[in-house]
């Protein structure tokens, strides 16, 4: 009776989460090339030794990863979500359907997801290295081995060039809604790798209205218009963007006072200590003194010009309005540029 039960109960659970619309588009993955599956719940508990604390690989404000084995011996990554609004679970299949054709070289790839639990279960790749912000600010792995200023630079490009393909390329468009660098991951040649879609929304189409959402997102990256509008757009991606490329120039965390001062002393300012960096920045390069804040390796390898380049591109980035700032499209071809001027300097 009692498995009886249980089985009724993922049934339900499977069709609540658009299981059925999602098997019907399964074949039509197969024949253009996708590689899509959908995992039982024993599956999934199996490959992490029912969720085990030990295969824990991170946790995050909308879920646990945890590290997988499959019976393939593939290592994969489990996504276990948190809460999920009611809206996400009933168009779950369609944006399952959409991440799952998204190939790009510097994207996490989404592999499968399990259905027949009261919250899906999403199955990635899994990327070795961990994420950019343990190798920027320690803590994990890479702590302390450092990322060469031309590593930066390349790491920021790809990341940009991730995002701009979610922008401009898929269909429709994706938007991230929690970049930062603890969601995007090394992998084992150091290749960036743009992760964690759980605060992502599909971009609506042209003749449909803005639609106000539940802010979410990471304090230090958080669109300031995104919060006073609600509404997630792709300039929004673009600001905590930027804050990720500010963390790679000054070694400094996204939402953590600096020591010094740079862009003022203590006594100019009596809320120096609740500072994010992209205000430290913003405040610094109002002053000409941005080449002062950022990192001395980064100084010294990349080259005046470069830097002056980066702090111009950062700034119009972190533009107080949405409209000013340029596309992630932009972000990259001319992130592009300064990595081909720096490597010849």
């Amino acid at each position: 009776m009692e498995k009886r039960r249980m089985l009724r109960a993922k049934q339900r659970f499977f069709e609540q989460n658009g299981g059925l619309l999602l098997q019907q588009q399964l074949g039509s993955l197969a024949a253009s090339g996708v590689a899509f599956k959908i995992f039982s719940e024993e599956e999934v508990s199996k490959a992490t030794d029912g969720f085990a604390e030990a295969r824990v690989l991170g946790r995050g404000g909308h879920g646990v990863v945890y590290r997988g084995s499959l019976a393939d011996g593939s290592t994969v990554a489990v996504k276990r979500s948190r809460v999920v609004e009611e809206k996400q679970l009933r168009e779950f299949s369609r944006e399952m359907l959409i991440l799952s054709q998204i190939n790009h070289r510097n994207v996490v790839k989404l592999l499968g997801c399990c259905l027949e639990v009261q919250v899906p279960m999403l199955v990635y790749e899994y990327v070795p290295n961990g994420s950019l912000h343990r190798y920027i600010h320690g803590g994990g792995a890479g702590a302390g081995e450092g990322l060469s200023p031309a590593d930066r630079l390349r790491v920021a490009a790809e990341s940009a060039d991730a995002l701009a393909y979610m922008h401009s390329s898929a269909s429709p468009p994706i938007l991230h809604g929690d970049v930062k660098s603890a969601n995007i991951l090394l992998d084992a040649g150091l290749t960036a790798k743009v992760s964690d879609f759980g605060a992502s929304r599909l971009a609506p189409a042209a003749d449909e209205a803005e639609v106000a959402t539940l802010v979410q997102g990471t304090c230090g990256y958080l669109d300031p218009e995104y919060l006073l509008t609600c509404q997630l757009t792709s300039k929004s991606d673009v600001y905590s963007f930027a804050v990720v490329l500010l963390e790679l120039l000054t070694g400094r965390k996204a939402f953590c006072p600096p020591p010094d001062s740079a862009a003022g002393s203590q006594d100019d300012d009596d809320d120096d200590d609740d500072r994010s960096l992209a205000f430290f920045f913003l405040t610094a390069a109002h002053k000409g003194r941005h080449r002062e804040i950022m990192d001395g390796w980064v100084r010294e390898e990349v080259g005046g010009e470069v830097l002056d380049n980066a702090a111009e591109l950062v700034m119009q980035c972190l533009s107080m309005a949405g409209e000013e700032r340029p596309t992630m499209k932009e972000v990259a071809d001319r992130l592009a540029g300064m990595r081909s001027r720096a490597s010849d300097s």
